[in-house]
């Protein structure tokens, strides 16, 4: 991989470390950090070294506080943006990804943030996160899959009026949302999320790789179409031993 501006990736006793590299600017989501990350997701994606993935933000006051808008809004054209973004699937290759990917969120998670937290399977915050969707006040709609992933994650009402009043919550109402799983102490966001990390790193990682993609597929098949994937997948695991 090429040297890196916006993000620092480091990789250690199987867990790959991405961190959002623009303190000064609250770690907003520009052009850069979209490439980069794009580079980063698609090596960790194909790595058999990394088995675990922690997301983090640098400095002490956000995560990533949303695009940064001076880039994004002034695209040369339409024709032009939707081909960058085509190319450039960061979204899409989040998704993609088969292994535990654990979002350690502190400070704002604002826009495109929360769109990233929200591709990522478990979400870990610190007690001064501040959630938030800024797009409509702007005269904009989320553009990275926020209007999709987070009614599946929040419910459809929660959802609504994040989206469409623009109000911010804090960590605890993120929690009763079930948007984070569990609020921690600033002081030991990283290291809980390192712990968790190691935790599920000790388990059979194709076991863990499968049991994600029970879940993640499932969500979208019926009841009975999930219990013949789960059953599919269990399968492959016997037959592996065997």
């Amino acid at each position: 991989m090429g040297a890196f501006e916006v993000i620092i990736y480091e990789k250690r006793d199987g867990i790959g470390y991405v961190i959002l590299n623009r303190p000064q600017a609250l770690n907003a989501y520009n052009i850069r950090m979209r490439d980069e990350l794009y580079e980063v997701l698609g090596a960790i994606r194909d790595d058999p070294e990394v088995e675990v993935v922690i997301l983090k933000g640098a400095g002490e006051k956000a995560f990533c506080a949303g695009a940064d808008l001076t880039e994004f809004l002034t695209a040369p054209s339409p024709v032009i943006a939707r081909q960058a973004r085509f190319e450039r699937d960061v979204w899409g290759l989040f998704l993609s990804i088969a292994k535990p990917v654990i979002a350690a969120l502190h400070g704002y998670v604002l826009g495109s943030g929360i769109e990233m937290a929200l591709c990522c399977d478990i979400r870990l915050a610190s007690e001064d996160a501040r959630f938030g969707l800024p797009e409509p006040g702007l005269g904009i709609i989320p553009a990275a899959g926020g209007s999709q992933t987070l009614p599946r994650t929040i419910g459809r009402a929660a959802a609504l009026e994040m989206l469409m009043s623009s109000r911010w919550i804090t960590a605890d109402e993120a929690y009763r949302l079930k948007l984070v799983n569990r609020v921690v102490s600033r002081a030991v966001l990283f290291k809980e999320a390192e712990k968790l990390a190691k935790k599920i790193r000790s388990h059979n990682r194709t076991a863990v790789s499968h049991a994600k993609q029970a879940v993640v597929r499932g969500l979208d098949l019926t009841l009975a179409e999930g219990l013949e994937l789960e059953a599919q997948l269990g399968r492959r695991l016997i037959d592996a031993k065997g």
